[in-house]
């Protein structure tokens, strides 16, 4: 089932996964969730559909323009999401694809 909102677990699991810090350019400020796959695509609530990214990497994944990002477009951002997760996943074992809907054995899921 896919929630209206993250639970405070869930994204407190997603922080702790990604150490503390955005997946893409490290900084620790203005941290957010991200859905790799948009809820509205069909994109879960579970941490394997979700990314840690600073309040910029998050408006640029969303296609917001921004200058100190120069031409940096919002599927590029997004592919780079779809990476660091597949790399994630590929050191614990595991075949990770953005459209798995569940993935009970990491999650506790059914």
């Amino acid at each position: 089932m896919i929630s209206a909102k993250l639970t405070n677990e869930t994204r407190k699991a997603v922080y702790r996964r990604d150490g503390y810090r955005c997946a893409l350019c490290d900084s620790t400020a203005g941290l957010q969730v991200h859905h790799v796959v948009r809820r509205s695509q069909g994109g879960t609530d579970y941490p394997h559909n979700l990314i840690t990214l600073c309040w910029r990497c998050h408006a640029v994944a969303h296609g917001t323009r921004l200058p100190e990002y120069g031409d940096l477009q919002g599927a590029e951002v997004c592919q780079d999401c779809v990476e660091y997760l597949a790399d994630y996943y590929a050191d614990e074992g595991f075949l990770w694809s953005p459209w798995a809907k569940v993935q009970p054995r990491l999650y506790g899921g059914d």
